[in-house]
């Protein structure tokens, strides 16, 4: 068995960097190797499975069952889609009660490598739609900030034009009473290019550095407890992640919004738990990395309102009144520079930003 093993190591040592599960069969249907991708989705890591029997994994799917048998009579490749299996989740062999059953699509290949002849090739299916739906999202989200900033600028040069004949107008006016029109005017004018230049502000390059994550939770607590003293914000950090690179005034600002946004929602009395922990084998932007920074900015509110959920990345969105719409759509812009991803959970009571940087990028590969 010790050559089949060594062949498995060194011929299959690139599926542990993809992002779909794959498991390689010998003729028997016993499993020579699992990638860490097929470890996360079954939960149960590689040393418990090698040298045991599929069905000890998977049960025994009819559709899979007959697959697998052909693949190996016939040499078929075999697609199916909507399996439902029913792996153990970490649980002694053989003991299958209570685990939560699979819905997977399955690719079978037949191979000849060594003591290998099947190779298994799963899909979670939720895990699918929602690559599916992220990448829908990206879509339309680009297209939404690239009309966003063309309009900017041709809003902001006749923005500077307004407010200079709003001045002029002011200083001929007689009536000083006449005044308090011209200024709404003024100040009107000023917002309005505020807003412009904080959505061009986010097509700036970046300025890359070494960076440590903490440093810049450790800014951003600063910064929200000064503009909101009642409010309790904790940290629950992973002091050994190491530093990243990065643009560290664009990460402060990213984090900065997602965590003034909860604290406006919290109207400055209630709790934001910021969280920081490594995630192994993730994907991020369709690309696999080895390691991962997992940061979470958590709060007690009311959670995210259901007619904004989907919505709530795209610029001028916003749940709040008097809200401009625009703090996370600029933090998403500013960590998808990074490389890296952003997304919520939310229900009453508890609003969970998740946000995913890549650690190391050597380790990658393109789906």
């Amino acid at each position: 068995m010790a050559a089949p093993e060594k062949l498995t190591v060194t011929a299959f040592a690139g599926l542990d960097l993809l992002s779909s599960a794959v498991i390689l069969l010998d003729a028997g249907l016993v499993i020579q190797y699992l990638n860490p991708a097929a470890e996360n989705l079954f939960a149960i890591s590689a040393r418990k499975l090698m040298r045991r029997p599929l069905s000890q994994l998977l049960g025994e799917p009819p559709g899979l069952v007959a697959a697998l048998g052909n693949a190996l009579a016939n040499n078929w490749s075999y697609t199916g889609q909507n399996l439902t299996t029913h792996p153990t989740r970490g649980l002694p062999l053989g003991h299958r009660h209570g685990a939560e059953p699979l819905h997977l699509d399955c690719t079978v290949t037949p191979v000849e490598a060594g003591s290998i002849r099947l190779l298994l090739e799963f899909r979670h299916i939720d895990q699918q739609l929602k690559t599916e739906r992220e990448e829908r999202l990206a879509e339309q989200q680009q297209a939404n900030r690239e009309l966003i900033r063309n309009l900017a600028h041709e809003i902001k040069n006749p923005l500077g034009g307004i407010r200079g004949s709003a001045q002029l107008l002011e200083k001929e006016l007689a009536n000083p009473q006449l005044h308090e029109y011209t200024q709404v005017i003024i100040k009107e004018s000023d917002r309005l290019q505020e807003l412009m230049n904080r959505l061009l502000s986010s097509h700036r390059l970046m300025q890359p550095q070494p960076v440590g994550i903490h440093e810049i939770l450790e800014r951003v607590r600063a910064l929200i407890l000064a503009e909101f003293p009642d409010l309790e914000v904790r940290r629950d950090y992973d002091i050994s992640l190491p530093s990243i690179t990065g643009d560290r005034e664009q990460l402060i600002q990213a984090i900065l919004n997602i965590a003034r946004n909860a604290a406006q929602v919290l109207e400055g009395r209630g709790e934001i738990i910021l969280r920081t922990r490594a995630q192994r084998q993730v994907t991020v932007a369709k690309k696999r990395y080895r390691l991962a920074l997992e940061l979470q900015v958590i709060d007690n509110g009311p959670g995210i309102p259901d007619e904004i959920r989907e919505q709530m990345f795209y610029p001028l969105v916003s749940g709040r009144e008097g809200g401009s719409g625009l703090g996370l759509t600029l933090a998403q812009n500013f960590i998808q520079q990074h490389h890296g991803s952003i997304e919520a959970d939310s229900r009453p009571g508890c609003t969970c930003f998740t946000v995913l940087l890549p650690l190391h990028t050597t380790h990658q590969e393109s789906q």
